[in-house]
């Protein structure tokens, strides 16, 4: 219960205006999390800059740091520099719940937010899609060439051979494909 705690912004007795706080992630937040198999160790530092007005507060999330993942490829472990940037809106009304993921509301008498778990889901979102170690980067970006060079077609039906360049343009014009054709008499429909 403590470690949450840690994590709440006393927001009641802030007066309108700008405010920062700062949190420092460690190996020990990430092992609070269940069903985490993606991030178990990391050295990230948190600063909410926290806009409080009448109606809402506007609260800016800057995480900066690195964390440890496992290579997709050769399963080694390596440290990956995180940084992110993310804007939650609180939105007083009569009840607490989320209406998007990037506005919440909260009664006016809520005393404190925690921001546990919306630094855990601003980390995961932050990570690649890939994750590959710095030194395998290289192979990776040598495949990702090779399979964007060409785009290959083809087509089961029997193709006729290209026209010999001595025939007239008459003639490949009789050559229409008859799908072709058979969208030129709709449009002429209309």
């Amino acid at each position: 219960m403590k470690f949450w705690r840690a994590f709440d912004i006393d927001i009641i007795k802030l007066n309108e205006g700008k405010h920062e706080f700062s949190f420092e992630v460690g190996d020990e937040f990430f092992d609070h999390f269940k069903d985490n198999d993606i991030v178990e160790k990391g050295d990230l530092k948190v600063t909410v800059l926290l806009k409080k007005e009448a109606n809402l507060l506007e609260a800016i999330y800057k995480i900066d740091g690195s964390v440890e993942l496992t290579c997709d490829r050769s399963l080694e472990k390596f440290n990956q520099p995180l940084h992110s940037e993310e804007k939650i809106i609180y939105k007083y009304g009569p009840e607490e719940q989320e209406i998007n993921e990037e506005i919440f509301m909260i009664t006016r008498d809520t005393p404190s937010i925690n921001i546990a778990q919306l630094i855990y889901e601003f980390v995961i979102l932050a990570l690649p899609a890939k994750k590959i170690h710095p030194d395998y980067q290289d192979d990776e970006d040598e495949e990702d060439l090779d399979s964007t060079g060409e785009f290959v077609y083809w087509s089961d039906e029997l193709s006729e051979e290209d026209p010999e360049e001595g025939d007239t343009e008459g003639s490949k014009e009789d050559q229409i494909d008859p799908r072709w054709e058979a969208l030129k008499n709709i449009k002429k429909k209309d």
